[in-house]
């Protein structure tokens, strides 16, 4: 069974695992343990170790593992927002489709000058050039996601933090806030198959797992 795996900040570990993977990985924990009983949405197995399932975006509200099973059976809807300096990618999901979606690439010059441009001068229009690009970017994720809004379950957003929170920063995007998963994906630059693949990390399950 393939299972990402990294240390916690913290303390700990977290696996991801694919959502159709995961009743196979909670029989496996069963199976490696003894005496696991269930408290919420953690297993806690008699020696100490734990396994606590973190749900994905735009997963309702779950009390115990039984409806966490449940419920990511079901299609949800993702709003995704991916920004780095010099891109931009946004999408709508239904489930594993994107019914919607727009990449585009913006101009920010490098961080070395040349061509006789003073260092200030440069500074300057590279600063331009990135505001520009983030004015522009917000203007593609209210034409994309803002016709959708009601409809969303989450928004997942991916990338350069200063740049997304840039974005959002734009009132007109004010609706989408409070739909924002706390989680940023970490991605390269958008692209379309960029997207793609935030929508399978945006699913994937988390699970801190101790020790």
């Amino acid at each position: 069974m393939n299972v990402k795996v990294q240390p916690a900040a913290g303390g700990g570990r977290w696996a991801e695992i694919s959502p159709h993977r995961i009743a196979g990985w909670l029989d496996g924990f069963y199976a490696r343990h003894e005496g696991v009983v269930e408290v919420g949405l953690q297993l806690c197995a008699a020696n100490g170790d734990t396994a606590e399932l973190l749900p994905p975006p735009g997963l309702p509200a779950v009390q115990t593992i039984d409806e966490f099973l449940a419920a990511i059976k079901l299609p949800r809807r993702l709003g995704l927002l991916l920004a780095r300096k010099g891109a931009v990618a946004v999408g709508v999901a239904n489930g594993e489709e994107l019914v919607a979606s727009k990449v585009e690439r913006f101009h920010v010059q490098g961080r070395t000058a040349a061509g006789g441009w003073s260092q200030q001068r440069f500074a300057r229009r590279r600063t331009n050039q990135a505001a520009a690009g983030v004015r522009e970017a917000a203007e593609i994720a209210e034409r994309v996601l803002l016709p959708h809004v009601s409809t969303l379950d989450s928004l997942v957003c991916g990338g350069d933090r200063g740049t997304v929170e840039a974005i959002l920063g734009d009132p007109a995007l004010a609706p989408l806030l409070p739909l924002r998963h706390e989680r940023l994906l970490d991605v390269p630059e958008p692209r379309q198959a960029v997207l793609l693949e935030a929508l399978k990390a945006a699913k994937m399950i988390r699970i801190h797992l101790i020790p």
